[in-house]
Protein backbone atom coordinates (compact mmCIF):
# COMPACT_ATOMS: atom_id res chain seq x y z
CA UNK A 1 0.00 0.00 0.00
CA UNK A 2 1.60 3.13 -0.92
CA UNK A 3 1.65 5.42 2.25
CA UNK A 4 -0.47 9.06 1.61
CA UNK A 5 1.62 12.02 0.61
CA UNK A 6 4.80 10.24 -0.83
CA UNK A 7 5.59 11.63 -3.74
CA UNK A 8 6.25 8.68 -6.54
CA UNK A 9 8.37 8.35 -9.89
CA UNK A 10 5.25 9.24 -11.58
CA UNK A 11 4.26 12.43 -9.86
CA UNK A 12 7.76 13.94 -10.39
CA UNK A 13 7.41 13.09 -14.18
CA UNK A 14 4.19 14.25 -14.60
CA UNK A 15 4.87 17.66 -12.54
CA UNK A 16 8.34 18.25 -14.95
CA UNK A 17 6.03 17.46 -17.78
CA UNK A 18 3.73 19.85 -17.05
CA UNK A 19 6.22 22.41 -16.08
CA UNK A 20 7.37 22.19 -19.64
CA UNK A 21 4.74 22.86 -21.42
CA UNK A 22 3.90 26.26 -19.16
CA UNK A 23 7.19 27.19 -20.07
CA UNK A 24 6.95 26.51 -23.48
CA UNK A 25 3.18 28.44 -23.42
CA UNK A 26 4.46 31.18 -21.67
CA UNK A 27 7.74 31.60 -23.23
CA UNK A 28 6.45 33.48 -26.56
CA UNK A 29 4.89 36.16 -24.24
CA UNK A 30 7.31 36.75 -22.46
CA UNK A 31 9.69 36.99 -24.89
CA UNK A 32 7.66 39.42 -27.14
CA UNK A 33 7.16 41.78 -23.51
CA UNK A 34 10.80 41.85 -22.95
CA UNK A 35 11.85 42.81 -26.56
CA UNK A 36 9.00 45.29 -26.54
CA UNK A 37 10.03 47.06 -23.28
CA UNK A 38 14.33 46.36 -24.00
CA UNK A 39 16.78 48.61 -25.54
CA UNK A 40 17.46 48.59 -29.56
CA UNK A 41 21.24 47.82 -28.99
CA UNK A 42 19.95 44.73 -26.85
CA UNK A 43 17.54 43.64 -29.58
CA UNK A 44 19.48 43.94 -32.56
CA UNK A 45 22.58 42.19 -30.63
CA UNK A 46 19.41 39.27 -29.95
CA UNK A 47 20.50 39.06 -26.36
CA UNK A 48 16.69 39.09 -25.06
CA UNK A 49 14.81 35.89 -23.67
CA UNK A 50 13.09 35.65 -20.82
CA UNK A 51 13.88 39.46 -19.17
CA UNK A 52 14.26 42.99 -20.95
CA UNK A 53 17.49 44.39 -20.51
CA UNK A 54 17.66 48.08 -20.48
CA UNK A 55 14.33 49.58 -20.13
CA UNK A 56 12.56 51.56 -22.48
CA UNK A 57 9.18 52.07 -22.91
CA UNK A 58 9.67 54.19 -26.29
CA UNK A 59 8.08 51.25 -28.48
CA UNK A 60 4.88 51.06 -26.28
CA UNK A 61 4.77 54.99 -25.87
CA UNK A 62 4.93 54.54 -29.99
CA UNK A 63 1.96 52.56 -30.18
CA UNK A 64 -0.48 53.99 -27.72
CA UNK A 65 0.09 57.33 -29.57
CA UNK A 66 -0.70 55.75 -32.71
CA UNK A 67 -5.16 56.08 -33.66
CA UNK A 68 -5.07 53.22 -35.38
CA UNK A 69 -4.83 51.02 -32.48
CA UNK A 70 -7.43 52.76 -30.78
CA UNK A 71 -10.01 52.32 -33.53
CA UNK A 72 -9.69 49.07 -33.94
CA UNK A 73 -9.74 48.44 -30.23
CA UNK A 74 -12.98 50.37 -30.18
CA UNK A 75 -14.62 48.27 -33.05
CA UNK A 76 -13.32 44.83 -31.43
CA UNK A 77 -14.97 45.70 -28.26
CA UNK A 78 -17.90 46.52 -30.11
CA UNK A 79 -18.29 43.51 -32.27
CA UNK A 80 -17.40 41.15 -29.51
CA UNK A 81 -20.41 42.58 -27.30
CA UNK A 82 -22.54 42.74 -30.23
CA UNK A 83 -21.61 39.27 -31.85
CA UNK A 84 -21.12 37.12 -28.43
CA UNK A 85 -24.63 38.44 -27.39
CA UNK A 86 -26.22 37.13 -31.06
CA UNK A 87 -23.98 34.03 -31.03
CA UNK A 88 -25.16 33.38 -27.45
CA UNK A 89 -28.88 34.04 -28.51
CA UNK A 90 -28.60 31.76 -31.13
CA UNK A 91 -26.89 29.08 -29.53
CA UNK A 92 -28.69 29.14 -26.03
CA UNK A 93 -32.00 28.40 -28.17
CA UNK A 94 -31.33 26.33 -30.92
CA UNK A 95 -29.10 23.95 -28.65
CA UNK A 96 -32.41 23.50 -26.26
CA UNK A 97 -34.65 23.04 -29.00
CA UNK A 98 -32.66 20.17 -30.49
CA UNK A 99 -31.92 18.41 -26.52
CA UNK A 100 -35.41 18.23 -26.27
CA UNK A 101 -36.73 14.75 -26.80
CA UNK A 102 -39.62 13.86 -29.75
CA UNK A 103 -38.19 17.21 -31.53
CA UNK A 104 -39.63 16.83 -35.10
CA UNK A 105 -37.45 16.19 -37.71
CA UNK A 106 -34.71 15.61 -35.02
CA UNK A 107 -32.35 13.39 -37.18
CA UNK A 108 -32.80 15.67 -40.42
CA UNK A 109 -31.87 18.82 -38.75
CA UNK A 110 -28.80 17.22 -36.93
CA UNK A 111 -27.70 15.30 -40.22
CA UNK A 112 -28.31 19.17 -42.21
CA UNK A 113 -25.78 20.89 -39.43
CA UNK A 114 -23.08 18.37 -38.93
CA UNK A 115 -22.69 18.35 -43.11
CA UNK A 116 -21.53 22.22 -42.44
CA UNK A 117 -18.89 21.03 -40.41
CA UNK A 118 -17.10 18.79 -43.37
CA UNK A 119 -18.32 20.82 -45.91
CA UNK A 120 -18.27 24.52 -46.55
CA UNK A 121 -19.26 26.64 -49.96
CA UNK A 122 -15.78 28.64 -50.47
CA UNK A 123 -14.64 31.72 -50.20
CA UNK A 124 -16.00 33.52 -53.66
CA UNK A 125 -19.73 32.14 -52.78
CA UNK A 126 -19.31 33.27 -49.59
CA UNK A 127 -18.20 37.23 -50.42
CA UNK A 128 -21.19 37.24 -53.35
CA UNK A 129 -23.89 36.21 -50.75
CA UNK A 130 -22.40 39.16 -47.85
CA UNK A 131 -22.77 41.41 -50.78
CA UNK A 132 -25.88 40.77 -52.42
CA UNK A 133 -27.10 40.78 -48.86
CA UNK A 134 -25.49 44.34 -48.49
CA UNK A 135 -22.98 43.17 -45.72
CA UNK A 136 -20.18 45.27 -47.64
CA UNK A 137 -18.59 47.70 -44.90
CA UNK A 138 -20.92 47.07 -42.37
CA UNK A 139 -20.50 46.40 -38.65
CA UNK A 140 -22.77 42.75 -39.51
CA UNK A 141 -19.78 41.45 -41.87
CA UNK A 142 -18.06 40.81 -39.09
CA UNK A 143 -20.91 39.89 -36.50
CA UNK A 144 -23.58 37.82 -38.56
CA UNK A 145 -21.26 35.23 -41.12
CA UNK A 146 -20.20 33.29 -38.00
CA UNK A 147 -22.97 33.52 -35.93
CA UNK A 148 -23.57 30.19 -35.05
CA UNK A 149 -20.54 27.67 -34.14
CA UNK A 150 -21.23 24.39 -35.04
CA UNK A 151 -19.26 22.85 -32.61
CA UNK A 152 -20.50 25.63 -30.22
CA UNK A 153 -24.07 24.74 -30.82
CA UNK A 154 -23.73 20.67 -30.28
CA UNK A 155 -21.61 20.77 -26.92
CA UNK A 156 -24.36 23.11 -25.98
CA UNK A 157 -26.96 20.63 -27.09
CA UNK A 158 -25.29 17.92 -25.40
CA UNK A 159 -25.31 20.01 -22.17
CA UNK A 160 -28.79 20.45 -22.16
CA UNK A 161 -29.79 16.89 -23.33
CA UNK A 162 -28.19 15.52 -19.67
CA UNK A 163 -30.13 17.58 -17.51
CA UNK A 164 -33.03 16.61 -15.50
CA UNK A 165 -36.40 15.87 -17.14
CA UNK A 166 -37.57 16.38 -13.74
CA UNK A 167 -36.66 19.69 -13.35
CA UNK A 168 -37.79 21.20 -16.24
CA UNK A 169 -41.35 19.17 -15.67
CA UNK A 170 -41.46 21.48 -12.17
CA UNK A 171 -41.79 24.42 -14.07
CA UNK A 172 -44.04 23.66 -16.75
CA UNK A 173 -46.51 22.23 -13.69
CA UNK A 174 -46.07 25.96 -12.29
CA UNK A 175 -47.48 27.05 -16.01
CA UNK A 176 -44.49 28.36 -17.22
CA UNK A 177 -43.83 28.67 -21.08
CA UNK A 178 -40.80 26.75 -22.80
CA UNK A 179 -39.54 30.15 -22.89
CA UNK A 180 -39.53 31.00 -19.20
CA UNK A 181 -37.90 27.50 -18.60
CA UNK A 182 -35.28 28.34 -20.69
CA UNK A 183 -34.42 31.71 -19.08
CA UNK A 184 -35.62 31.04 -15.51
CA UNK A 185 -34.52 27.55 -14.79
CA UNK A 186 -32.45 26.02 -17.56
CA UNK A 187 -29.83 29.15 -17.67
CA UNK A 188 -28.94 29.27 -14.25
CA UNK A 189 -28.22 25.72 -14.17
CA UNK A 190 -26.15 26.18 -17.59
CA UNK A 191 -23.28 28.67 -15.88
CA UNK A 192 -20.25 26.21 -16.73
CA UNK A 193 -21.16 25.85 -20.46
CA UNK A 194 -22.61 29.20 -20.97
CA UNK A 195 -19.11 30.54 -19.51
CA UNK A 196 -17.59 28.56 -21.64
CA UNK A 197 -19.35 28.81 -24.99
CA UNK A 198 -19.41 32.53 -24.40
CA UNK A 199 -15.37 32.54 -23.69
CA UNK A 200 -15.33 30.28 -27.52
CA UNK A 201 -16.91 32.87 -29.12
CA UNK A 202 -15.43 35.92 -27.94
CA UNK A 203 -11.88 34.53 -28.82
CA UNK A 204 -13.30 33.89 -32.17
CA UNK A 205 -14.63 37.13 -32.80
CA UNK A 206 -11.73 38.77 -31.40
CA UNK A 207 -9.10 36.79 -33.30
CA UNK A 208 -11.50 37.60 -36.60
CA UNK A 209 -9.82 39.28 -38.96
CA UNK A 210 -10.19 37.25 -42.58
CA UNK A 211 -13.89 37.58 -42.96
CA UNK A 212 -13.32 41.85 -42.17
CA UNK A 213 -9.95 41.72 -44.81
CA UNK A 214 -12.61 40.22 -47.30
CA UNK A 215 -15.48 42.16 -46.45
CA UNK A 216 -14.81 45.75 -44.89
CA UNK A 217 -12.73 48.81 -47.05
CA UNK A 218 -13.34 51.24 -45.17
CA UNK A 219 -10.52 51.76 -42.49
CA UNK A 220 -12.66 53.03 -39.48
CA UNK A 221 -14.55 49.54 -39.62
CA UNK A 222 -11.27 47.73 -39.43
CA UNK A 223 -10.74 45.34 -36.22
CA UNK A 224 -8.10 45.00 -34.17
CA UNK A 225 -6.64 42.47 -35.86
CA UNK A 226 -6.81 43.27 -38.92
CA UNK A 227 -5.43 46.78 -37.91
CA UNK A 228 -2.06 44.43 -36.73
CA UNK A 229 -2.21 42.46 -39.49
CA UNK A 230 -1.88 45.65 -41.29
CA UNK A 231 0.62 46.93 -39.09
CA UNK A 232 3.28 43.99 -38.82
CA UNK A 233 2.20 41.96 -42.08
CA UNK A 234 1.99 44.92 -44.80
CA UNK A 235 4.65 47.00 -43.09
CA UNK A 236 2.58 49.77 -41.91
CA UNK A 237 4.40 49.65 -38.75
CA UNK A 238 7.12 51.39 -40.58
CA UNK A 239 4.60 55.07 -40.69
CA UNK A 240 4.35 54.65 -36.92
CA UNK A 241 8.38 54.19 -36.26
CA UNK A 242 9.08 56.93 -38.90
CA UNK A 243 6.69 59.18 -37.15
CA UNK A 244 8.47 58.02 -33.50
CA UNK A 245 12.07 58.61 -35.13
CA UNK A 246 10.86 62.03 -36.15
CA UNK A 247 9.84 62.79 -32.42
CA UNK A 248 13.78 62.04 -31.40
CA UNK A 249 12.81 58.26 -29.98
CA UNK A 250 14.80 55.38 -30.70
CA UNK A 251 12.94 52.47 -31.44
CA UNK A 252 13.65 49.49 -34.01
CA UNK A 253 11.02 48.54 -36.35
CA UNK A 254 11.24 44.74 -34.23
CA UNK A 255 9.88 46.32 -30.68
CA UNK A 256 7.71 47.90 -32.11
CA UNK A 257 5.89 44.61 -33.85
CA UNK A 258 6.06 42.65 -30.47
CA UNK A 259 4.80 45.73 -28.68
CA UNK A 260 2.23 45.54 -31.27
CA UNK A 261 0.97 42.21 -31.45
CA UNK A 262 1.12 42.08 -27.11
CA UNK A 263 -1.25 45.14 -26.71
CA UNK A 264 -3.64 42.91 -29.06
CA UNK A 265 -3.51 39.95 -27.20
CA UNK A 266 -3.02 41.56 -23.65
CA UNK A 267 -7.72 41.61 -23.68
CA UNK A 268 -7.93 38.06 -23.42
CA UNK A 269 -5.18 36.85 -20.97
CA UNK A 270 -6.96 39.56 -18.69
CA UNK A 271 -10.41 38.14 -19.10
CA UNK A 272 -9.49 34.35 -19.18
CA UNK A 273 -8.30 33.47 -15.42
CA UNK A 274 -11.86 34.94 -14.34
CA UNK A 275 -13.69 32.00 -15.96
CA UNK A 276 -10.82 29.35 -16.15
CA UNK A 277 -12.11 27.63 -13.16
CA UNK A 278 -15.74 27.32 -15.12
CA UNK A 279 -13.76 26.51 -18.67
CA UNK A 280 -13.15 22.63 -17.87
CA UNK A 281 -16.42 21.59 -16.53
CA UNK A 282 -18.07 23.28 -19.56
CA UNK A 283 -16.57 21.69 -21.89
CA UNK A 284 -16.17 18.02 -20.54
CA UNK A 285 -19.74 18.03 -19.30
CA UNK A 286 -20.75 19.51 -22.82
CA UNK A 287 -18.64 16.72 -24.70
CA UNK A 288 -18.80 13.72 -23.09
CA UNK A 289 -22.59 12.80 -22.44
CA UNK A 290 -24.08 11.03 -25.25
Amino acid sequence: MVRKGRVGAFDVVNFLLLLFVAIAMLFPFLHMASVAISSPEYVVRNEISFYPKGLQFDALRAVFEDNRLWIGYRNSIGYVILGVFISMALTIMAAYALSRRGLVFYKPIMLYIVFTIMFFGGMIPFYLVMRAYGLMDTIWAVVLPNAINTYNLIVMRTFFSGMPVEVEESGRIDGLSDFTVLTRIVMPLSKPVLLTIGMFYTVEIWNNFQGALLLIRDPNLYPLQLVIRNLVVVGQAGDVLEATTASGHKVILESLKYAIILLGCLPVLIIYPFIQKHFEQGALIGSVKG
